[in-house]
């Protein structure tokens, strides 16, 4: 499997989400109804599966 750089609107999605799950485990961001783990998972899957599939 050959992997690709991800786009960098991706990328940019992914490490606000990273950012929004920092700011969300220290108390600061409380406004989504989501725990910072999952938003962290989330922002790593993106970033996973935006370097396996081409022009993501």
């Amino acid at each position: 499997m050959k992997l690709t750089p991800p786009k960098t609107i991706t990328f940019g999605i992914s490490v606000l989400l990273a950012f929004l799950a920092l700011l969300s485990f220290l108390g600061a961001f409380t406004l989504l109804p989501i725990e910072a783990f999952w938003l962290l998972f989330i922002a790593f899957v993106l970033l996973a599966v935006s370097l396996m599939v081409k022009g993501l």
